[in-house]
């Protein structure tokens, strides 16, 4: 299992009819807080504030396509303009199970990227890439 623990972070939140939102730091845009959004803004300050990568190499729920099926991917890292690391980001109240593993495997058949991550907030596991060889990972590399 991957060792994630969120940093302290202040979030800027809004209501607005009936709705929560968050304002997205990255995208700088007011999304509506849903439990998958919570998961994917907390995994990202982790990613900036205890791992160090630059805001400005990663990016978030960007549409692609496989095959004719339309996709998004949750967090894509980018190192040196290539994708470098692949989340994907589910409510805390759903299982990390095979069927979200085979998700981010179909998302990495486009996004080619070294290191997979599914999580859900309270459990990650990462996997590593290299040639047709896997590791399992206990932490994430700084940047």
């Amino acid at each position: 299992m991957l060792s994630v623990q969120f940093p302290d972070h202040q979030f800027n939140l809004k209501k607005e009819n009936n709705a929560t939102f968050i304002f997205d730091e990255v995208r700088k845009k007011w999304l509506v807080l849903t439990p998958e959004e919570w998961v994917r803004q907390n995994f990202v300050q982790y990613l900036i504030k205890s791992k160090k990568y630059p805001s400005t190499c990663i990016a978030l729920e960007k549409s692609f396509k496989l095959g004719e099926m339309k996709k998004r991917f949750d967090i894509v890292v980018y190192k040196n303009q290539v994708p470098w690391i692949l989340v994907e980001c589910k409510n805390e109240k759903i299982p990390l199970d095979e069927s979200i593993l085979k998700q981010v495997l179909i998302y990495h058949q486009k996004i080619k990227a070294n290191i997979l991550i599914i999580t859900n907030g309270q459990q990650s596991f990462a996997v590593e890439l290299k040639g047709d060889l896997s590791y399992q990972l206990q932490s994430l590399p700084e940047w």
